[in-house]
């Protein structure tokens, strides 16, 4: 599984910014190539966060998370 994490920093304020995998078993159709190219996954998902701005991503090979980053 690839996994999409994502550098999000809060619009109220940011300087406040934290990593968060974004993929879920929804996800498990990710290849590193779209992962690579900016997967609509990531899209999707930041249009589910708005209060949110994506500052970077990584892609990495492994199992899902914990939901709270690297």
């Amino acid at each position: 599984m690839i996994r999409i994490i994502a550098v999000l920093c809060r619009l109220a304020s940011p300087a406040d910014c934290h990593e968060q995998i974004v993929t879920t078993s929804d996800f498990a159709d990710v290849t590193m190539q779209s992962c690579l190219m900016g997967a609509p996954q990531l899209a999707e998902w930041m249009a589910q966060h708005p209060a949110e701005r994506l500052a970077a991503w990584r892609c990495t090979i492994g199992g899902r998370g914990d939901g709270k980053g690297a």
